[in-house]
């Protein structure tokens, strides 16, 4: 019995201090994780961070200092945690070549969220098609066509490639080319389609407008017309103004010709 006691002491003094040791590791691991997620969060939230990724790094960042902790408990019972690290990274690669394409997208998308090349509303074009953004998700990102389509792109597709962003700036330019005859007046022309532009509200007088002869085609004198506008006004000015030069002119007798070809015939 005596024998017994004494182990059982023995036991209790050293395992006993040890398992202490590994719960206050343990609770202070929680404490510390719990304070560096709401830390992150917070100066994320100010720097108006994607809320996707603001919860996906907190996660992370929870995630990542339980980890530590638990091998700092294990490493308190003497148990060698350098096994573990070894298995860990072997698992990570082999899960990683063998999901390479998805985190590859998974990749694409923390990059995507960070930098913010768009954001959810933007008229973008990329990947071989446009649209507006409706969505950017960790995998994916969700485009609505004009005709209201729903494209989904793989996100490692859409990083990889050139994008355009038609909703990046306030305002934008309205560039239009209209042909006049080679009997009707380039002045007249110019004219017209001033009185025109000075008449819209919508377009912007800084900057300025800009009207000039761009080319003497086979059928026509081309006019290069360019004009500023609020990005919103972008697609009913270009309608609008194209409908009204086409009015004016005919009003005003100026000729907006098509192609023509004269063919002589040669009798035998």
């Amino acid at each position: 019995m005596e024998n017994t006691m004494d182990t059982l002491v023995k036991f209790a003094t050293t395992s006993g201090l040890r398992v202490i040791g590994a719960i206050l590791i343990f609770i202070a691991g929680r404490i510390f994780a719990g304070m560096a997620r709401r830390l992150v969060h917070k100066t994320l939230t100010r720097t108006e961070t994607d809320p996707t990724l603001i919860s996906f790094l907190c996660t992370l960042t929870y995630a990542a200092i339980l980890v530590f902790t638990v091998l700092a408990i294990l490493a308190k019972f003497g148990i060698q945690t350098a096994s573990f690290v070894a298995v860990l990274g072997a698992a990570g690669f082999a899960v990683g070549f063998a999901l390479q394409g998805s985190l590859g997208n998974f990749a694409a998308g923390i990059m995507l969220l960070i930098f913010r090349p768009f954001k959810t509303g933007d008229f973008i074009e990329a990947a071989g098609t446009a649209g507006t953004v409706k969505d950017v998700q960790l995998f994916n990102t969700v485009l609505a066509t004009p005709d209201n389509v729903k494209i989904i792109i793989p996100n490692g597709k859409l990083y990889g490639d050139i994008i355009k962003n038609y909703s990046a700036f306030d305002i934008r330019r309205v560039d239009l080319v209209i042909g006049i005859g080679y009997g009707s007046s380039i002045q007249a022309a110019f004219d017209a389609v001033t009185g025109l532009i000075k008449a819209d509200s919508r377009i912007l007088k800084d900057p300025e407008h800009q009207i000039a002869v761009t080319e003497l085609a086979d059928s026509s004198v081309n006019l290069v017309i360019r004009t500023w506008v609020n990005k919103v006004d972008y697609w009913n000015v270009k309608f609008d103004l194209q409908r009204s030069i086409k009015e004016t002119f005919d009003e005003k007798g100026i000729e907006i010709p098509f192609p023509q070809r004269v063919v002589h015939m040669v009798s035998s």
